[in-house]
């Protein structure tokens, strides 16, 4: 099959990327007949869709964040189990994202493509690391596709974080977090750097954490933070959503260091306008590195760049020899970098 030919069945539409062999739109912006679902962030897990493919954990995501309107009709996928739909053969392999996050492998007519969803590829003990997948088209995920982010060691931000805390004892350190993966990896990677003291959470935090216990993620001890006296949240640490740490919630809160938790602490210029006293650069999605020698490992002859920061990657893919096309999805937002 000559590259343009994978555009012959794999296209887009007012829904996103669809399968024509398979009549299924991968991650699908509106309502799909049949969709195949990467992982559980609500850009990517949207409601309305008649029947749905997943990891038994990106629909138990979904059940738990849309309620009611998760979809009924679904099909559980282990990682690794093929699956045939229409006339293809699709495989969900580890994405590293978060807790379910997959790669969807499509093999048709001796060609695979494989649609990475969000991904990255360092440690994360709280999910399946990344399975880097060979294949002939691959279409990745551009959310920090520029050189200069380059998200560093993870161990060390959380140093930072901890260093703080026993500088500033008497001070309540909240941290931003997005609710589902960001949280748990946090609380995971300050468990395993030795901080056994309890974990204060937001009430929108309680619920995915409690979710990611069920599936065997040890978090240790978390306490509710609304409710618990101020006195007894000096020198402790509160993770609460984005939003949380700027209004009124944290003010409550002992002489707070605001903290947030993602890539775009890289940009410090973003961290000072956010009125973040001090960056964490931990992300959930791949760095530039790990995005260009992702697409180098895979032998794709053909890569596809999703959404993020696309011009930069599709000139380095390129310079590469490979051959880049920019799909204009609608919907992808900033809820878990």
């Amino acid at each position: 099959m000559r590259p343009e030919q994978f555009e012959s069945w794999l296209t887009v539409d007012a829904r996103g990327l669809y399968c024509r062999p398979g009549g299924f739109h991968i991650d699908p912006h509106a309502g799909a007949k049949r969709a195949v679902i990467t992982h559980g962030h609500s850009d990517h897990a949207r409601p309305g869709h008649d029947h749905v493919l997943a990891t038994r954990e990106t629909l138990a995501v979904m059940k738990t964040r849309l309620g009611a309107a998760a979809p009924r009709s679904t099909q559980e996928a282990a990682y690794g189990e093929a699956v045939r739909i229409g006339d293809v053969t699709v495989t969900l392999l580890p994405a590293g994202h978060v807790l379910g996050s997959a790669q969807v492998l499509i093999e048709w007519k001796g060609v695979c493509a494989v649609v990475s969803g969000d991904y990255k590829r360092s440690g994360d003990p709280t999910c399946a690391g990344f399975e880097l997948v060979p294949c002939d088209l691959f279409v990745t995920e551009a959310t920090f596709a520029l050189p200069v982010f380059q998200h560093g060691d993870v161990k060390a931000e959380v140093g930072k974080l901890l260093k703080s805390r026993a500088q500033f004892p008497d001070r309540a350190h909240v941290v931003g977090v997005y609710g589902l993966g960001k949280c748990q990896r946090l609380i995971a990677l300050l468990r395993e750097a030795g901080y056994d003291r309890p974990i204060y959470l937001h009430g929108a935090l309680i619920e995915c954490c409690a979710l990611y216990e069920s599936f065997g993620v040890r978090l240790g001890e978390l306490r509710p933070a609304t409710g618990t006296p101020r006195e007894e949240m000096k020198g402790e640490i509160v993770l609460a959503p984005p939003s949380a740490i700027a209004d009124r919630w944290s003010r409550r809160l002992p002489d707070p260091v605001t903290a947030f938790a993602s890539g775009w602490m890289r940009v410090r210029a973003r961290a000072r306008r956010q009125g973040v006293e001090l960056p964490l650069v931990i992300s959930d999605h791949a760095d530039w590195r790990e995005l260009t020698e992702t697409i180098a490992e895979t032998g794709a002859r053909e890569v596809w760049v999703t959404h993020g920061r696309e011009d930069a990657l599709l000139h380095h893919i390129e310079m590469t020899g490979r051959r880049g096309r920019a799909l204009a999805l609608i919907g992808r937002e900033d809820e878990d970098q």
